[in-house]
């Protein structure tokens, strides 16, 4: 399935059925009357969020949707059933834009909020409606209302707890693959992961968190370079930032700043989030070059990184424990006792990927 976080679509509520004039005309009855019904009202145009959908794709080959138009009103007061709704099901964490794409019309961030985005029209009064002691006979009734009709952006956010980041072959996706159940491409080349990936870690039976891996960002991305950084948006609300650094490369400070200077250059929030730093690939270092390019970092962020391999899975529950913590304490629960050697507590049951 190809993965798809933005499209334009354009929606139109149903018209109001337009009243009927009828008149009475049966054997026996000499002043029959009005007798025309009133129309149905349009069809609406409604939004719903939806678990387990995670793209737009369905979007991408339907643009146009257009809610039923009433039925008309009929003889004998009978009124006409309302049009046919349309109900579009998007993923959790969709975000309803205006035409001019900056505007946010709704969030759908709660699975199975369900907003109207626009009303049917009112259906037409019968001529039955317009009887009254002077004009006991009316020839006409009301046509039905017009629908509403309008552009609109579905734009993507995936929902997740904790956003991987680093530079393309990072081992972002690596790790993501130790970590959960989650299987995404690997290659040895840049660029691997063109689109994000979402992965569910289990600690315990209790303890779940969702991890999301997005394609890798380069200098100047916040200008286009590469990929640019449209996917950033979908990290915009997770509680924290795991940072890998490639262990492997000559210059990881330099690494860990162009990330950096890119995550504040975008913008809404990411440059002030929680980040874990993370020296990943160590499995393929001496213990000097693990000392030496550990120190390197700390030097340059400030903070003792930690040490991982997404191949050989070393430091990958610390990690995830570490990030745990954080994944807590946005949901505003209560964080766990810190011990002497950190905040990294075992959970009952041990850890699985």
């Amino acid at each position: 399935m190809k993965f798809l976080d933005q499209a334009k679509i354009y929606i139109r509520s149903g018209n109001g059925g337009a009243g009927a004039v009828s008149f009475r005309r049966e054997k026996f009855i000499p002043n029959g009357g009005p007798d025309g019904g009133d129309g149905g009202n349009g069809g609406n145009v409604w939004i719903v969020a939806m678990e387990g959908l995670n793209t737009l794709i369905d979007f991408r080959y339907q643009q146009h949707f257009r809610a039923q138009t009433g039925v008309h009103g009929m003889g004998r007061q009978m009124h006409g059933a309302k049009g046919e709704d349309v109900i579009l099901k998007v993923p959790v964490g969709t975000q309803v834009l205006d035409e001019d794409k900056e505007t946010v019309l709704l969030d759908m961030d709660v699975a199975g909020k369900t907003e109207m985005l626009l009303k049917g029209g009112n259906g037409g009064w019968g001529n039955v409606r317009f009887k009254g002691p002077s004009n006991q006979a009316p020839a006409y009734a009301n046509p039905g209302q017009e629908g509403q009709e309008r552009a609109i952006w579905l734009r993507l956010k995936l929902i997740a707890d904790v956003g991987l980041a680093g530079l393309p072959n990072a081992g972002k996706s690596t790790f993501l693959a130790a970590a959960s159940a989650a299987r995404p491409k690997i290659a040895d080349y840049p660029f691997t992961t063109l689109t994000p990936n979402l992965g569910m870690v289990d600690l315990s039976p209790s303890e779940r968190f969702v991890i999301a891996d997005i394609p890798g960002l380069i200098e100047g991305a916040h200008e286009g370079a590469g990929l640019g950084t449209r996917f950033l948006g979908h990290v915009e609300r997770s509680g924290c930032l795991i940072h890998l650094v490639d262990g492997t490369q000559d210059d990881v400070a330099g690494a860990w700043r162009t990330i950096r200077h890119e995550l504040e250059a975008y913008g809404e929030g990411l440059g002030e989030k929680p980040e874990i730093l993370a020296l990943n690939k160590i499995d393929a270092l001496t213990p000097e070059a693990r000392s030496e390019k550990a120190a390197e970092l700390k030097a340059a962020a400030g903070v003792d990184p930690m040490l991982v391999s997404g191949v050989s899975g070393e430091g990958v529950p610390e990690l995830l424990r570490a990030a745990w913590l954080v994944v807590r304490r946005t949901r505003g629960e209560i964080a766990p006792v810190e011990n002497d050697d950190g905040p990294v507590q075992e959970t009952p049951g041990g850890w699985a990927p």
